[in-house]
């Protein structure tokens, strides 16, 4: 598809998502066609700034993240942007954006069709859509919504949030965004489990012993603690990334690629998924905060963050399903702030085998998410010099050049968007069980805060988290891959 007509409001135009990913992705996706002559985009915060001074800062991002530019293309490109002054919680702001949005759209020949982004605190998520409905700010072409996360702030909240924005979208029209769906080596799961034999005859119980999913994060909280401490490492990345990643991982095969299959098989997987205990969240949980170096703050001390916070920085857990090609298997998941290097990976543990030789190396599957994108089997080998097996790494990777070609996680989505494909989005239904899960981990925990022995495991900064997430584990042969 080329020259997608549409006219785009952009909640939080004056932001930091805005400048350093929307703008360049955006760019790019001009820069091929995919949106050209019949677009526009109005940004809108409650900053006094004017078109101009919109333009300026759309080219400032476009520098900042591209070694060269063609000045002539980039200055047409910034033409296509505007800027409206909004409180969104002003409903006489709604009416003045309209008849914008309704002027760009006669003047790009946009045919009617609106996209609407929210990329500003999501408290305000739920006023935007009341009034994107009540002062009816949509088109008579496609109309679709942007959401980031978080979506809620647990079930109930979320729940309500879907209402307020279904009662101007429908679901196929709105896009949960999360960006580790538009990562290169999470896009490479499907492909790697159907189209390889050698991987999808032993993706199953029988030889699949486990599954460990890392995102470990090298900063601390640094200026987001007041956002952070309402948070935690639970809601903030369990509850969208790794449950994302998890899905990928346990999902049986779709009948097609389309959309409305890959969804499918999402939710046929999800109706499965075991949700936790009291007793299995002591068990198989651990939450956790770090402490404080000669050169960093402890997490209890970080600026707008409560001395007394039992905010987890840090929470390694287990998750399980009844059906699926893996049902039964452990999947172990752990995320935090202040681990000795930012890193994600996905490691796949096989069964050991018994075999003439003694002892061998556990087989591995191992997929690097960032920094770098790759993936590696752990197999075992002859040694040469001297009797006994020794472990090597056949390794999938890609070479510079196809590196410099990988889209940025927000330009691969946005692209998405605009041609309406939500195949790597989330789903309302796979949301809402996302939430019964971490609802019954926070309920569990909320209750050992109101006992007063909250189990808050202390860990020093630039390691791999507190040790008690060595004990999660269902069997002691079992420990984490990457240490």
């Amino acid at each position: 598809m080329k020259n997608i007509p549409v006219v785009m409001i952009l909640f939080g135009g004056s932001g930091d998502l805005a400048h350093r990913k929307l703008y360049p992705a955006l760019f790019n996706l001009y820069e091929q066609g995919l949106i050209h002559d019949n677009f526009a985009v109005i940004g809108t915060a409650r900053r006094p700034w004017s078109h101009e001074y919109l333009r300026e800062q759309v080219s400032d991002a476009i520098h900042e993240t591209h070694d060269t530019v063609d000045e002539n293309e980039l200055k047409a490109f910034a033409s296509h942007f505007y800027y409206q002054s909004h409180d969104v919680t002003n409903v006489e702001h709604y009416e003045i954006l309209k008849n914008l949005a309704q002027e760009l759209d006669d003047r790009y020949s946009a045919q009617g069709n609106r996209l609407f982004y929210m990329a500003m605190a999501p408290r305000f998520f739920g006023t935007i859509a009341t009034h994107i409905n009540d002062q009816d700010l949509t088109g008579s072409g496609f109309n679709r919504i942007v959401v980031e996360k978080p979506f809620g702030h647990d079930l109930a909240s979320a729940e309500e949030l879907n209402k307020q924005i279904t009662a101007s979208f429908d679901e196929n029209d709105i896009f949960r965004i999360d960006h580790y769906l538009g990562k290169e080596m999470v896009q490479n799961i499907m492909p790697m489990r159907f189209t390889n034999p050698m991987v999808q005859n032993i993706w199953c119980s029988k030889y699949i012993k486990n599954i460990q999913v890392t995102l470990a994060e090298r900063l601390g909280v640094e200026a987001r603690g007041g956002y952070y401490d309402t948070s935690g490492a639970l809601r903030d990345m369990v509850q969208n990334h790794i449950f994302q990643i998890i899905t990928l991982l346990a999902m049986p095969e779709p009948k097609d690629l389309s959309s409305a299959s890959v969804h499918q098989a999402k939710q046929d997987l999800l109706k499965s998924l075991i949700i936790p205990t009291p007793d299995d969240v002591k068990k198989y949980f651990v939450r956790g905060q770090y402490l404080g170096s000669d050169t960093t703050f402890a997490y209890k001390q970080e600026p707008n963050v409560d001395p007394e916070s039992t905010t987890e920085t840090f929470v390694a857990g287990k998750v399980k399903f009844n059906e699926g090609p893996i049902a039964g298997v452990p999947i172990y998941f752990r995320t935090g702030k202040e681990f000795k290097e930012k890193k994600n990976r996905i490691d796949i543990v096989l069964k050991h085998i018994n075999n003439p030789y003694g002892q061998a190396h556990s087989n591995n599957i191992t997929i690097v998410i960032d920094p770098t994108s790759e993936i590696y089997f752990t197999i075992n080998g002859k040694r040469i010099d001297q009797p006994g097996i020794r472990c090597e790494n056949l390794t999938y990777e890609f070479s510079k050049a196809e590196m410099a070609k990988v889209p940025d996680g927000y330009e691969r989505l946005l692209h998405d968007v605009f041609v309406n494909d939500s195949t790597n989005f989330t789903h309302w239904s796979e949301l809402k069980r996302y939430w019964e899960f971490i609802d019954a981990v926070e309920d569990a925990w909320q209750k050992e805060n109101e006992a007063g022995n909250p189990a808050i495991a202390q860990y020093l900064p630039y390691r791999m988290g507190p040790k008690e997430a060595n004990t999660i584990f269902e069997s002691p042969t079992e420990h984490w891959i990457y240490e």
